[in-house]
């Protein structure tokens, strides 16, 4: 089962989710906004694609948070309380394929990751 971890607003999230629904690909949907997001999923996603990338430093959440938490963010102990208060600055989406795990939207990827 795919599942895709995101912001249901996000217009990155609209466009994997209508990618994929093209592509009659079947998924689970969890919405951050909702649902949240628990420190193992931050484990599996860190091991596969590094904590740094999923810290969305371009973002607004980013740039509005205090310059001392920004630069309190060095490491995994110190990113997952923040990403997991301010669910925003998570990258996304996030997609669990298997033990692959794909972060933000690029067609030729997902392509290429679904076999399509």
């Amino acid at each position: 089962m795919v599942k895709v971890y995101g912001i249901k607003n996000c217009s990155t999230v609209k466009k994997a989710l209508d990618w994929l629904d093209r592509h009659n690909v079947s998924y689970e949907f969890q919405d951050f906004k909702k649902w949240g997001v628990a420190e193992e999923r931050l484990l599996v996603w860190s091991d596969a694609v590094g904590w740094e990338s999923l810290v969305n430093k371009r973002g607004t959440t980013w740039k509005q948070l205090d310059p001392a938490v920004q630069a309190s963010v060095v490491d995994e102990r110190t990113a997952f309380p923040v990403l997991m208060e301010k669910t925003s600055i998570i990258k996304r989406p996030v997609v669990e394929l298997g033990d692959k795990v794909l972060l933000g939207f690029d067609e030729a990827r997902y392509a290429d990751a679904f076999g399509v």
